[in-house]
């Protein structure tokens, strides 16, 4: 079963509902704390530092600190604020550990080097951007050169959107407690998490019972695609149906054609709009190069891969260098592709997916952007997040700022399944449903891993997916073919999306291998 993701606002009551939980959760979450720490300490005798800061976060930190004096470890607590701490099982480890002698500083300690540094400095509560002086201490920590263990969150880390408050710790490893938070595996939490572990502090049934998102990775997934029988042809597997490659970008659709055909499909059909297209993919000859109109007819559809302006240079709405585009309502005119086969395609019967300049045309037409709404088949829409802001219209940083919400939003109000591409990449749906996905890597920053992407979602629609789960499996598959790729030296810089392509058909086969 797929690891649950809460929100803050469903944490707060779940842990009020178990204030009176005996052992205390305070206490459960400072012994795991405690156990953690000691696995990187390694030696008994190594020098621990825990940063005690004024909430919870630091109240875990005194009972954990507590807890090691008692292994024998030598361990000095850095107290943040010097206040009494405000949670009664805190000041009672306080107590303990005074009365163990235990050092106490407001300073950074001078001497060695600690072997471990424990931040519970800041938590999940965390309102505003962190300032003096404790934009400072996590300075410290960062430039001590030593492994960092974060509790709950790195202090400084939204735990909501992934957005660094400021100043954050970068952590070696993260123990977080009663279940996942968004922030952890979104946007730059990745880059300071470190290792992520969950102690569900005994609460699981109460968790899973709680309105939950989900992580998604290979174990979640693979078991959704069947192994194929023996007697299977061609028409069980779908056609595909491309729409995209105008003058200049025909790679793109080719690329997503050639995943597609790696990916499983039946049969692709790629319909060019450039007037330069060659009659056949040198590479791939199975790949039918076709009218518009035949691609179209195809069982499932996937529009937009390099089908017009580049969206690198689609301004966004507000942007001082806008001016109308094709599909704005304020224009006169528009492309062919907006004026006829973009409107035709989002009228088919078909499940559709929406990609690249299929995206930056429709965040420019609210007649489009209508039609999508009202359509009965599913969609899928896959926007990076320049092109998650034309859609919403506002800016990239609005979306990078929440992207859980801007996902949720451009499912809501297109009606569509969407991917939001990025670290941790967010899969939402129009009834509220979001997942995350923990695949992938750097490598994927390159030209043509979307079109890739586009072509996989294609072809697990044409083998009978539905759309939430054929999102989901493509996202996750064209992730874990990046990692396993990166893991044999093939990346993560020059990692090409054509490699992406190739591996991703390794794997789906390993996936759906007969047991």
């Amino acid at each position: 079963m797929a690891t649950r993701v809460l929100t803050t606002a469903v944490l707060r009551p779940l842990e009020a509902r178990f204030a009176k939980a005996n052992p205390p959760l305070m206490e459960r979450a400072g012994r795991a704390v405690a156990e953690a720490a000691r696995r990187l300490a390694t030696d008994t005798g190594a020098r621990i530092l825990v940063i005690a800061g004024p909430g919870n976060n630091g109240g875990d930190a005194w009972v954990a600190a507590a807890h090691l004096l008692e292994s024998f470890h030598k361990v000095v607590v850095l107290d943040a604020t010097g206040a009494a701490p405000k949670a009664a099982q805190a000041r009672d480890a306080q107590a303990a550990f005074a009365a163990r002698t235990g050092v106490v500083t407001r300073e950074w300690p001078a001497g060695p080097a600690p072997a471990v540094i424990v931040d519970g400095l800041l938590g999940i509560g965390l309102a505003r951007d962190v300032e003096a002086p404790f934009a400072a201490l996590i300075r410290q920590m960062n430039e001590a050169g030593v492994p960092i263990l974060a509790i709950d969150v790195p202090s400084g880390l939204d735990s909501e959107t992934g957005r660094v408050r400021g100043a954050a710790v970068r952590a070696a490893r993260t123990l977080t407690f009663i279940a996942h938070k968004a922030g952890l595996h979104t946007a730059e939490g990745p880059d300071h998490c470190g290792v992520v572990e969950l102690d569900d502090l005994g609460l699981g049934d109460a968790v899973c019972e709680a309105p939950h998102g989900r992580l998604i990775g290979p174990r979640d997934v693979a078991s959704w695609l069947a192994p194929r029988p023996r007697n299977a042809h061609k028409g069980h597997f779908g056609t595909l149906g491309i729409v995209g490659g105008q003058r200049g970008m025909v790679g793109a659709a080719l690329l997503a054609a050639r995943a597609a055909l790696l990916a499983g499909a039946g049969k692709v059909r790629v319909g060019l709009l450039s007037p330069e297209a060659p009659p056949v993919d040198g590479l791939y000859p199975e790949i039918m190069i076709a009218s518009v109109d035949d691609a179209l007819a195809g069982d499932v559809l996937v529009v937009g891969p390099g089908a017009g302006q580049s969206p690198s240079h689609v301004p966004l709405p507000g942007d001082p260098s806008h001016a109308p585009l094709p599909g704005d309502p304020s224009a006169t005119s528009g492309t062919a592709f907006e004026r006829s086969v973009l409107p035709a395609a989002i009228a088919s019967a078909r499940p559709l997916v929406l990609d690249a300049d299929a995206l930056n045309a429709i965040a420019f037409s609210e007649t489009l952007r209508s039609a999508v709404a009202n359509r009965a088949a599913p969609t899928i829409v896959t926007p990076h997040p320049a092109e998650a802001a034309r859609l919403l219209g506002c800016d990239t940083a609005a979306v990078q700022s929440d992207r859980l919400a801007a996902a949720l939003e451009i499912a809501k109000r297109l009606n569509a399944h969407v991917v939001l591409k990025g670290a941790g990449s967010i899969c939402a749906d129009p009834d509220g449903s979001w997942s995350i996905n923990i695949t992938g890597n750097p490598g994927l920053a390159s030209g043509g891993t979307g079109d890739v992407l586009a072509g996989l979602i294609g072809a697990l629609l044409c083998q009978g997916l539905e759309a939430p789960r054929a999102l989901r499996y493509a996202v996750c598959l064209h992730g874990a073919a990046a990692d396993t790729l990166v893991a044999r030296g093939k990346g993560p810089v020059g990692l090409t999306a054509s490699e992406v392509a190739l591996e991703c058909r390794r794997l789906l086969n390993l996936w759906t291998a007969p047991h």
